[in-house]
Formats: C-alpha cells, sequence, structure tokens
C-alpha cells in the first residue's frame, strides 16, 4: 500500500500531499484517493501535479470530510490510490498559455514540466501561492490576487489555452477566446464515483449531448461545453 512521504500546509485550507513509489500519469490526467476504509463512501478525484521517479504528488483543498481527512495525514501512514483515470491534456503545439485560478493550478504544473515553456496565468482571491515553482518552466508567469487573471491575457499571442479552475473563470476565458485563433481545453472539477466510466455521477453536459468527465475529459475543448446549462453561469 502506498505510504505518504510528506503532507505540507502552503496556503490557507491548501496542503500538498506526496505519496512514495513509482506512478505513471499524463498531465490532465487524475488519481482516485482515499484515506480511509468505509465512511466517507467516495475516494476523492485528485488531480497530478507532479510526478517524479519515486514519488507522485497532490495538491488540495480542504472543503469537506474527505480533504479533511487528508490533512490529518502524517508521514508514514498508508493511503489508497487508484490510476491514473482520464483523457488528459493534449500535446499542444504552437504558443501556448496556462491559465490556472484558485486550487485549479494543480494539474498545470505537471503540464508546464511537459510543454516547452509556456506563459502561465494564476490567478487568486485571496492568497499565491507556488507562484516561485512555476516559474522555472515558464516563458513568463503572470500572477494575479483579487482580481480576474482572465483580463491580464492577449489572447491573440496563442495557439492553445490550458485551463483549469473556477467554472465561472473558464467560461469568461472561452468567451474571450472566440475571436482569437487559440483552441481552448478546459479541465473540470466533477464529484465522481466510480472513476472508470460505470456510473453517471461525474455526467458533463456537452453542446452535442452528454459525457463523462472520467472517461471522456475532465479535458474537454472549451467549445464543447455547455457552460451555460452545466453550471448556470
Amino acid at each position: 500500500m502506498p505510504i505518504v512521504k510528506s503532507n505540507v500546509k502552503i496556503a490557507e485550507h491548501t496542503y500538498m500531499l506526496t505519496i512514495e513509489g513509482q506512478f505513471e500519469g499524463r498531465m490532465g490526467q487524475f488519481y482516485m484517493v482515499r484515506a480511509w476504509s468505509d465512511y466517507p463512501v467516495l475516494s476523492r478525484p485528485i488531480s497530478i501535479y507532479d510526478i517524479q521517479p519515486e514519488s507522485i504528488v497532490f495538491l488540495y483543498h480542504v472543503v469537506g470530510e474527505g480533504t479533511e481527512r487528508f490533512a490529518a495525514l502524517e508521514q508514514g501512514d498508508s493511503i489508497d490510490l487508484e490510476g491514473p483515470f482520464g483523457n488528459g491534456f493534449l500535446e499542444v503545439s504552437g504558443k501556448v498559455a496556462l491559465v490556472g485560478g484558485g486550487i485549479g493550478i494543480a494539474p498545470l504544473y505537471f503540464a508546464a514540466r511537459q510543454l516547452n515553456k509556456p506563459d502561465i496565468y494564476l490567478g487568486f482571491s485571496r492568497e499565491a501561492y507556488l507562484v516561485e515553482a512555476f516559474k522555472p518552466h515558464a516563458n513568463e508567469v503572470v500572477c494575479n490576487v483579487g482580481g480576474m487573471i482572465v483580463n491580464e491575457i492577449d489572447y491573440s499571442q496563442y495557439d492553445a489555452i490550458l485551463t483549469c479552475g473556477p467554472h465561472v473563470m473558464m467560461k469568461a476565458l472561452a468567451e474571450r477566446a472566440k475571436d482569437s485563433d487559440a483552441e481552448v481545453y478546459v479541465s473540470l472539477e466533477k464529484r465522481m464515483a466510480c472513476g472508470i466510466g460505470a456510473c453517471l455521477v461525474c455526467s458533463v453536459i456537452c453542446q452535442h449531448g452528454n459525457k463523462k468527465a472520467c472517461v471522456d475529459g475532465p479535458v474537454f475543448k472549451a467549445k464543447e461545453v455547455n457552460f451555460d446549462a452545466e453550471y448556470g453561469v
């Protein structure tokens, strides 16, 4: 069983969890994680923040009972992981931007390490974190605290934009990019039960019918997602 290497608080309600072992995964994929036996019933889907030769790293925000259990983990504790699951970000080319909002920056670090020095835009409501960690893997890092990170971007510069964050932010980004040539890919956060497409818990309302975030996503082209119907935004 995997063992916790470290579990460090890096900002208010935000932790970095490192698990010992050899793991696989592509940028944008996720693992189903649990630190309990019976309750809560569901594991928690958490995107890959980074993979090293002898560890995997997750970034998570404490929002409920499951993530409260994660926050209590200590070095040497055992934990259950299943994955990797989902279709991640595509291997995009040309000039690329990564845009993250809050805990949505989590899958973008691993993406930044796979891509060729993208421009990175990080938005936070109250407190910035991990900005310095992104800089070695970026052409430029733009950070915004308390404002709208989507207003910082010149969309005409980019061939592809990869984003993860609040749904309102991703919708606004997709709308602003419509008049540019940039293809926008959004990583959606959804509650999941199985992670393998056997249930309908993570259904996503798309322009041409429903899809499942766990197997069809969690990454979708922004133009596929019906943001108004899906999130009421």
